[in-house]
């Protein structure tokens, strides 16, 4: 993808896809943009912009905002925000490098990624299933649910896929990751079932396109829009629509947190923290790891809520 012409499109074009694939908040999206807009005009006033800054001017960047007296927890936002505008840099090819990687900052407490359980899980795809316009509509919405559960794909990994990797009923689809990266998903049954169901359905609308002098979509969401396949942003507004039809609450679900149910289900179920990171397509083991710690979270919740001895005994009358 080629980088946006301005500083603004590449604040612009993050922002969207923070609130599309992470379900950022409003403040959190206004404060991501004001933190680069700053460094942003700190760059221009040192005859440099996002596409050329290195390490260099990035970590004079952050001594000015020490110089400034902003406070640590304000410096430690700010050089999150760049990591992060680097780091999708980075993955949509924008930058051959994430410049802003190996700086350490004042430092902050990680939160935790959030997770559903397997119901949950299941909610959402029973109501991907009932969701829709149209058959079609259904089809899809499931065949997108079925496939971002079996896989743990990122959403604009799986919005963006290509239908050639579907066909042939797939045991495993090639997946395009961060950096350009390759790597192999398996496909579980459900998930193949309902990816053969939707490929019939869009094949023969794309037929009935092509015979009316249209030009056949090459992926396997395709849209009208300007990319040619289904948004981040229309995806999020989906997923969130499915929360509330399978009774969940929509705060609590987003894209990336069926990417976090994956991971976690099939760690709780034995799976190798290797494998997983493969799976994922982490570079580093270390961000995989995170997971350990949900699942240890998750565990003493249930100690803390169902073991006898949790709780205070009653008084004997």
């Amino acid at each position: 993808m080629t980088a946006p012409a301005n500083q603004m499109g590449w604040i612009s074009t993050f922002l969207e896809a923070q609130a599309a694939e992470l379900g950022a908040a409003t403040n959190t999206q206004l404060a991501y943009g004001r933190d680069l807009k700053d460094f942003s005009g700190w760059l221009a006033s040192h005859d440099s912009d996002f596409a050329s800054a290195g390490r260099d001017a990035i970590e004079s960047y952050l001594i000015d905002c020490d110089a400034q007296g902003l406070s640590r927890a304000t410096r430690a936002r700010r050089l999150s925000s760049i990591k992060q505008l680097y780091r999708f840099a980075f993955e949509e090819g924008w930058r051959e490098d994430s410049p802003a990687i190996q700086i350490h900052g004042p430092g902050r407490d990680k939160r935790l990624p959030k997770t559903l359980d397997v119901p949950d899980v299941d909610r959402l795809l029973s109501a991907a299933r009932k969701t829709g316009r149209s058959p079609a509509d259904r089809l899809r919405n499931t065949c997108l649910m079925e496939l971002l559960y079996a896989t743990g794909m990122r959403v604009s990994e799986l919005v963006s896929l290509s239908a050639s990797a579907a066909r042939g009923d797939p045991r495993m689809l090639l997946v395009m990751g961060k950096g350009g990266k390759e790597r192999m998903v398996p496909v579980s049954p459900p998930a193949r079932a309902a990816l053969a169901a939707w490929l019939a359905e869009r094949d023969a609308t794309q037929e009935k396109l092509a015979e009316k002098g249209g030009t056949p979509s090459r992926f396997l969401f395709p849209s009208r829009g300007k990319s040619g396949y289904l948004t981040r942003h229309r995806f999020y507004l989906l997923i969130k629509e499915l929360a509330v039809t399978g009774g969940l609450d929509p705060a609590r679900v987003t894209p990336h947190t069926l990417r976090h149910a994956f991971a976690t289900h099939l760690l709780a179920n034995g799976a190798d923290l290797r494998s997983i990171q493969t799976l994922l397509g982490h570079a580093d083991i270390s961000t995989t790891e995170i997971y350990t710690h949900v699942l240890d979270e998750r565990l003493s919740e249930l100690v803390l809520e169902h073991h006898p001895l949790a709780h205070p005994a009653k008084d004997a009358d």
